[in-house]
């Protein structure tokens, strides 16, 4: 039997920095300040971290991202590096990380990730970066933004499952009413269904409310192991359970548009764990665009194939609803730096298992399921959280 992680490491420090648009700090100054402020929020100074987690930047990027990262700080860490798997990242990392404090490596890490995208970018480097992620003799030839390649997907769950306009304007719709409980999201203003589907057309079906956020911001985590965890000044929230799925680079070359290697990560996550998808209650799913949301929602096990649009729209992931998703706003409504984009979902989720989240504070908050996936639904990975009585 593959040797397990489970309640092995715990989560024991978490912030944010601010969202949106950031003129007054770049990339490195965002990655800092989160670090900064996910140290203070458990209780310890940088001299007390040996391991350090980062991901390279799109604005300011580095050669040796968390190398540059530790001697901005002056730490010295035994382990250090930066990981690239797109949105994905930071739970490829958070992996990464409770494997080598587990592997005796190190026994404290924090785990970094931010970006400017909104400001640190001009139109034509943004519009260059997303060229970049096509094939280069399939695909880039045919001038396909990212949007686009989404498009597709969106479109292919149309054809298969009778899967409507409506039902991916209702996932914006849900994201946009969790984020207006949450002070820090970027957009809260309410929108309806038909503010979605009247929005500007992007790539078709897809309108721009259906499209992730362009912003700045950061996010950081402190991760230690579990004899460690007591000694903190936070309740600590525990790893139960992580897993990985990798099914293709190239959307050209994926072996569905409508099944992901979601439901790989998420098989090895729960059974980690020792829960299946009625054990979790409430999830963060990555939401770069609307689609997405649905597919990851059947993938993971929450709803059947083709039974994700109609569980949207009748109000489950809402607030309020049986099963809420995003519970800060998602990538839709709070932030979306670009690759750290899915740091926020694993700081809300600390603060939704501690009983911190304030306003949006759910009821029942004691396992949780993250999921991120990285390029055009290509690297994915599931982590499941919970507090210590579940650990």
């Amino acid at each position: 039997m593959a040797h397990s992680l489970r309640g092995r490491t715990a989560i024991v420090g978490a912030a944010d920095t601010d969202v949106g648009v950031i003129k007054h700090m770049g990339a490195t100054q965002l990655c800092i300040e989160a670090i900064l402020r996910a140290l203070g929020d458990a209780g310890i100074s940088k001299d007390e971290i040996d391991g350090l987690v980062t991901c390279n930047s799109m604005a300011e990027p580095y050669l040796y991202h968390a190398e540059t990262v530790a001697e901005y700080l002056q730490i010295f860490p035994k382990y250090c590096v930066s990981v690239g798997a797109g949105g994905g990242t930071t739970f490829t990392a958070l992996h990464q990380a409770a494997s080598a404090i587990e592997s005796g490596i190190c026994h404290t890490v924090v785990i970094a990730m931010a970006d400017s995208l909104r400001s640190g970018m001009s139109r034509e480097k943004a519009l260059a970066m997303q060229s970049s992620t096509g094939h280069p003799q399939f695909e880039r030839p045919y001038g396909l933004p990212v949007p686009a390649y989404y498009a597709l997907i969106a479109q292919a769950h149309m054809h298969e499952y009778g899967t409507t306009p409506e039902h991916l304007a209702a996932v914006a719709v849900a994201t946009r009413q969790h984020a207006m409980r949450n002070p820090n999201a970027q957009m809260r203003t309410p929108i309806t269904i038909e503010d979605v589907l009247s929005s500007r057309l992007i790539a078709d079906p897809l309108h721009l409310l259906d499209c992730s956020l362009v912003s700045d911001g950061g996010a950081a985590v402190v991760l230690t192991s579990r004899e460690r965890a007591r000694d903190f000044r936070r309740r600590p929230v525990y790893l139960l359970g992580v897993g990985e799925g990798h099914g293709h680079e190239h959307i050209s070359a994926a072996r569905s548009l409508t099944t992901s290697a979601a439901v790989e990560a998420g098989q090895r996550a729960y059974a980690m764990a020792g829960v299946g998808p009625h054990d979790i209650d409430f999830a963060q799913l990555y939401d770069c665009f609307t689609p997405v949301v649905l597919i990851e929602l059947e993938d993971l096990g929450f709803c059947a194939k083709g039974e994700a649009g109609p569980f949207v729209a009748a109000g489950h992931t809402a607030p309020g609803g049986s099963f809420p998703v995003n519970t800060h706003g998602g990538l839709l409504s709070h932030t979306h730096p670009g690759n750290p984009g899915s740091m926020f979902a694993l700081t809300e989720t600390v603060l939704q298992l501690r009983g911190d989240a304030g306003e949006r504070q759910l009821d029942k908050a004691g396992i949780a399921l993250v999921h991120a996936q990285g390029g055009i639904m290509s690297s994915h990975c599931s982590i499941i959280l919970g507090r210590e009585d579940a650990a």
